[in-house]
Order: structure tokens, then sequence, then C-alpha cells
């Protein structure tokens, strides 16, 4: 018998029963026809089995979970898109508690702000504001989930104009690990929302999000254009100097990948290194053409694909490219300059990377996002232009511990203390979890899980870890 069968058995059918009656959603166990399909989730590296697996249809079922959770002694795990790279949405012989079911959507154009379920994608939230040509900062890939996303910073298309995600978050519900069902925001809990601006899941299940949203298409000017791989050194170079002018209305991120066998890239560089260099411009599509001109002169192309698009569009045009099941591990690390002293080691990194589907992103920030008083959020970084994501992954377990040590030497080159983002970390680790927060920001974190979840229920996450646990 496992440890997972014999922990599914010790609960009791009784106790089991009265759980599926008191939910409206559904309990999953062991067994049970969909429970394979309930349990995976994006990240493929992630092959758990939990002891159960929740449903939610709603703010009820977060309760009873919550509290059957605690009182039974399992180790809880809460799953809004189930993109976590490190795993945090699954467990072994614990309960999974799957906000997926809660994905309404209401948009309110006179408040100017967009509510969001736990449970949303951002294909569901860009297809409701978009509606009604109003946007938020949201993910590069429309099957992530918003909760996670937000709740750990939220870097977009619209950062430099819109600012992260978490700038953006007004108000709160929230299930707290005691059972208590509040709402943050400015004038009510307002230190809970300071932490819920960045400070990742710690502090409770967040069953709705208020966000401000802005006026952003239906029609932006965006797209990619793509480079030769040996021009590295020559594109990074362009690409620092284009930055250093760009207004907050253009957000511009470089890819060194691999080009894939895809239809509008010429044969003879598919498999073959390449750069991507690719953005939104959200000002007005007429000016899209002269300001993301810069970025696609950086050297001989192989193909321009820019031009006007529904922003809901490019909001999906990386989707076919993340598929669910590959085994993925990201490393992050911000950085000041993209000077010959960055520029150089990134170069290196991308010679070494170790198989066709790894990748390193670099993604220029500021504007909106670097005005933002530090001290307004818990997000920790905000005074670096750019941040460096490394993608790395493989189709199954083959390479994969290879494509883990190419991430970590890849961001190591930039400085061992360089500052982490919590969303691009791909372990539990309290080394990174710090360096994704100052000192001072990191103090105050643990004050506000010290407040509301002070026995860590909630700790399958980047956790702050409260004061009785150090």
């Amino acid at each position: 018998m496992t440890t997972q069968e014999s922990r599914y058995d010790a609960l009791g059918e009784a106790t089991l029963g009265e759980l599926a009656q008191a939910l409206r959603g559904a309990l999953i166990r062991p067994g049970d026809p969909p429970y394979d399909d309930a349990r995976s989730i994006w990240n493929g590296a992630h092959d758990r089995r939990p002891a159960l697996i929740v449903r939610c249809r709603g703010v009820a079922d977060v309760l009873k979970t919550v509290e059957f959770a605690r009182s039974e002694g399992l180790p809880l795990a809460v799953r809004g898109g189930g993109h976590s790279i490190p795993g945090f949405s699954t467990v072994d012989d614990g309960i999974v508690l799957d906000l997926s079911p809660m994905n309404g959507v209401r948009v309110d154009p006179g408040r100017r702000t967009v509510t969001a379920q736990g449970g949303c994608l951002w294909s569901d939230v860009d297809a409701e504001t978009q509606a009604m040509g109003l946007a938020v900062t949201g993910g590069l890939v429309s099957t992530t989930g918003i909760a996670g996303f937000t709740l750990g910073g939220g870097i977009g298309w619209l950062v430099r104009r819109c600012g992260l995600t978490c700038d953006n978050l007004v108000g709160a519900d929230i299930v707290t690990a005691d059972g208590r069902y509040l709402h943050a925001a400015e004038d009510e809990n307002p230190e809970l929302l300071w932490a819920l601006r960045g400070g990742g899941g710690n502090f409770g299940v967040v069953t709705s999000f208020e966000l401000r949203v802005h006026d952003v298409g239906p029609t932006v000017f965006a797209g990619l254009v793509f480079y030769r791989g040996e021009d590295v050194e020559r594109v990074l170079q362009g690409f620092r100097t284009a930055t250093s002018g760009a207004p907050d209305e253009l957000s511009m991120a470089l890819n060194m990948t691999t080009a894939p066998p895809a239809p509008f890239l010429p044969e003879e560089v598919h498999g073959k290194p390449i750069i991507a260099v690719l953005g939104v411009w959200s000002g007005r599509p007429e000016d899209g053409d002269a300001a993301t001109r810069p970025f696609r002169e950086l050297a001989p192309v192989v193909v321009d694909l820019f031009g006007p698009m529904p922003y809901a569009t490019m909001q999906t045009m990386l989707d076919p490219l993340y598929p669910r099941g590959m085994w993925n591990y990201f490393r992050s690390a911000f950085f000041d300059d993209l000077d010959d002293a960055t520029a150089g080691p990134l170069a290196g990194a991308y010679a070494r990377v170790p198989n066709s589907v790894s990748e390193l992103h670099i993604h220029h920030l500021g504007g909106a996002m670097g005005r933002v008083p530090a001290d307004a959020t818990a997000f920790g970084t905000r005074d670096r232009d750019y941040i460096l994501n490394v993608v790395a992954r493989s189709g199954d377990a083959d390479g994969y511990p290879a494509a883990i040590e190419w991430a970590r030497a890849a961001t190591e080159a930039l400085g061992p203390d360089a500052a982490a983002y919590v969303n691009f970390t791909g372990e539990a680790s309290e080394e990174r979890v710090r360096a994704s927060y100052p000192k001072d920001t990191y103090e105050r974190l643990v004050a506000v899980k010290d407040r509301y979840d002070p026995t860590n229920l909630f700790r399958l996450n980047q956790n702050i870890r409260p004061s009785a646990a150090h």
C-alpha cells in the first residue's frame, strides 16, 4: 500500500461522503474516472497523486475545502490555471483545491474595472474586456491563470503602459487559513491588499480579483520580426539602443530560440538558431509602424510579421509554442543594462542552449511599472530596465536535468545576487524567494503572513514562512 493510498483510506468513507454532500462542486478521488485528467497540470515535469481533488463551484466550496484540509492535516494545493512551474498546483497525498469551474468575468465600463473569479484564464478576461475596448496587463500565453500571475506580479504586453497586473489590483475576495471570508481593498484590510500585490499565494485563496482596466484595442500594432542567430550580438546591441527611447505604449521582448518548422519561416532556417523580437504598440494603430520600426531594422531580416491586429490575437499568438505536457523549468533575473558586460554572457548562454525548445527571453520593463513607488506593493523589483526569463524545457525526462543546469548557469552569469521574479522561479527555494524581495519588503510580508496564516497552511507556493516556522 502506498503512502497516498494509506492517507486516503485513513480519511474514512463517512468523512469523505460528508464532504461530498456539502459541496456544490465535484469531489474527485483516486480511482474515479476523471482522476487522472483532474490531477494533471500544464507542466509535465510534475506527476503527482493527490489524495483528493475538489473542483469548487463557489466560495462556499472553497470555505469547506480549506476547513477540511486544516482539520484533517492535509497539505493543500490551490490551483487556478495550473501553470505553476514548480508544480504548486498539485500535491502528493494531499488535497487540490481546483478553482477552474469558477471562471466568471464581469466588466464595469463605468467604474473601469473587471471582476474575475479565481479560476479564470487570461483568455476569459481578454474576451470580456476586449468586447468593450478595455484591457489590463495579462499573461503572454492565454491559457495562463489570472490568479498566480496577478499575485506574483504580472509582466505582459501592457506592462510599460499600464503597469504590472498587481499594480491594477484594486480589490480581492479571499478565504484565509482560519476560514474567514474577507475583502481586501485600500479602505478594507489594506495591508492584506498590499501583500496580495506581488506576495504570491501565501495569504489565502483569492476567489475573485477586481482589476483596473484601460482603453486598449481592439486593434493594436503588434507581431514578430525574426533575425538569424548568428547576428545575436548585433541584435542585442540594437535592442538596447531601441529600448532606450521607447515610449510607454511600446512593450518589447527578445527571444533567443530555435526556428520551429512554421510555415511563416523559410525552410532554410528551420531547426537553426533564430532571434524573434516581438511586442505590442498599444497607442494609435496608425502610429505603430513608426514606433516599432527601430526594432525591425536591427540586422538583416528573415521575416517581418508586424502589423495591425486584434489585441486578443496577439494574446494567443504564442499559445502553440507552449503546449501542455512538456517538462518546464523557468529561471529569472532582473538586470540594469544590456551592455557588453551583460550581452556577452547572454550570447554565450544562447550558444550553449541544450535543445531546440529551450529559450532565453529578455523583456524590456520600465514605463508605468517603474513609476510605482517601491513600497506601494509587495512586488520586489522596479528599478531594473530588463528581465531575463530562461525557459528550459524538454519533451520528457530525457535531457531535463541538463536543461535545468543550463538555466541556472544562464541567470548566475548575470551575477549571483541578481533579483528574481517569483512567477519565473522553477523550484521551491527560500533563497530565491528572499532574492525576489528587498529585506524590508520581505519582513513586512512575514508580518502579514503571521496575521493571516501563522501555521503556514498555504505553503505550496514561493513561500513566505511565518515567524513560527523560522
